[in-house]
């Protein structure tokens, strides 16, 4: 329980770190540039996504039952694609059909991708070590 309480912390650091990316962008990209919210968030997402993998590659997760690196990435990638599914489905919800802000909903959404991302990655890599 305090390998994964470990790996958890890591990640979360991790994820923050691809969330400054991602939000920024998604920021950058619609109040500065005028590109429509989920486009944005879209591109902040896939820059987000790399950032993650490349530091969770490095520091979070260790000894990975798929041992290719650019399998994990297919997998890390794939797992993202659903994460970002997940909260383009609850971006439109919140924006388009409740009328919040887009800063708004993307905070909302982002708790709950990142559980999503973290618990399906974590599969990937195995258990942490006890």
């Amino acid at each position: 329980m305090k390998a994964l309480a470990g790996e958890a912390w890591r990640y979360l650091w991790v994820a923050a770190l691809g969330l400054i990316v991602d939000f920024g962008t998604l920021v950058l990209l619609t109040s500065v540039l005028h590109v429509e919210y989920l486009l944005s968030a879209a591109v902040g997402f896939t820059a987000g996504l790399i950032v993650t993998f490349v530091l969770s590659e490095l520091w979070v997760f260790s000894d990975p039952h798929v041992r290719n690196r650019w399998v994990r990435f297919g997998l890390f990638t794939i797992i993202g694609l659903v994460g970002l599914g997940i909260l383009t489905l609850l971006m439109w919800l919140q924006v388009d059909v409740l009328g919040w802000h887009y800063i708004l909903a993307k905070v909302l959404a982002t708790g709950v991708v990142y559980a999503w991302n973290f618990f399906a990655r974590r599969s990937m890599y195995g258990a942490a070590a006890t």
